[in-house]
């Protein structure tokens, strides 16, 4: 079992505290909290053990779980690195893309390991059809949020529309080539509600709008590729494939048969891939163990987080700007 540190313990954070207790492959040390007040709070009221001192926490473990405002990702994350920790950092890896750039030659020079909590790439729905999103050339994310105060010290780039972007990453095979965007902010001093279109170099459009002050929350994908369309329901875990192939010869009475203006006929289907329920974040979390203990590449490394930050960043800039990378 590897020894785990978790720094911060706010609403995520003590979710993690209880994941991390109950796994098998971590031993929870304990946590740090910068606010004493709420750190001997938690610890009285789960029993966790509190750590005032949070270089006394990293000096106690294997791995250190920052939970911690975003701001303060990249301090808590040198600290741990320098004294040869591997780091898993929540979303997004830092404040700015120099942090970022610089976690990833602190990684490289303590030869540590680092993983990101993109923690959609652990959805179940994703993951059930994951292999069989291949070259898509549309795609389309609705992630909406009703409103919480937590989180709106950053934009909805940063806060929501970033987990769509990391999923889009790791499926699209090519690199961003122009970004055009749009924000406005309603409630908060930072956008509420975000739309953009991000251009790949293979000629894929991705469209993506988040919001915050939704009427209802809802976290929708749907790839559209020259054989199939599937669709990603990440707030209800269920998924749908609508795949086509040429027409038999001799149609069933139920088979669905297109036929386009050259004639040519196409026979629709639709796939059930099977979906196997989970606790992302449990997973996230053991799968960074796994690939501590086996050597292995964690699942969302500190490169693919920095990527998703240099896209959102880029999506920020261009609420002023207009367009980007053109």
């Amino acid at each position: 079992m590897l020894k785990v540190g978790v720094l911060g313990a706010g609403h995520l954070g003590k979710i993690h505290l209880r994941l991390l207790n109950q796994s098998e492959k971590y031993e929870l040390i304990g946590f740090y909290d910068a606010d004493i007040i709420n750190g001997k709070k938690v610890a009285a009221e789960f029993g966790y053990t509190y750590f005032d001192n949070i270089n006394d926490l990293i000096d106690a473990v294997d791995v250190v779980d920052i939970v911690t405002p975003t701001l303060s990702h990249y301090e808590c994350a040198k600290k741990a690195m320098e004294k040869a920790r591997h780091v898993f950092i929540e979303k997004p890896i830092t404040n700015t893309l120099e942090e970022a750039e610089n976690l990833l030659m602190l990684e490289h020079k303590y030869k540590v390991k680092g993983q990101v909590g993109h923690v959609e790439r652990f959805n179940p729905a994703f993951t059930a059809v994951r292999e069989s999103i291949n070259q898509p050339m549309f795609i389309e994310t609705h992630r909406l949020a009703e409103f919480n105060p937590r989180g709106t010290d950053v934009p909805v780039v940063l806060d929501l529309m970033i987990h769509d972007i990391d999923a889009i990453l790791s499926v699209v095979k090519s690199k961003v080539v122009g970004i055009k965007a749009s924000g406005v902010s309603v409630l908060s001093q930072s956008p509420d509600i975000a739309n953009a279109r991000l251009e790949f170099e293979n000629g894929c459009v991705a469209n993506l709008t988040a919001s915050r002050i939704s009427l209802k929350n809802m976290r929708k994908s749907r790839f559209f590729q020259k054989d199939a369309y599937i669709s990603v329901d990440f707030l209800e875990k269920k998924v749908e494939v609508v795949r086509m192939k040429d027409a038999p010869a001799i149609a069933g009475d139920f088979d669905m048969i297109l036929q386009n203006a050259e004639g040519v006929k196409k026979q629709i289907y639709f796939e059930n891939p099977s979906i196997t329920e989970n606790n992302a974040i449990l997973d996230e979390l053991e799968s960074f163990a796994e690939s501590i203990l086996e050597d292995s590449i964690p699942m969302v490394t500190l490169e693919q987080g920095t990527e998703a930050l240099k896209v959102a960043l880029q999506i920020i800039a261009a609420f002023e700007n207009k367009s980007v990378l053109n």
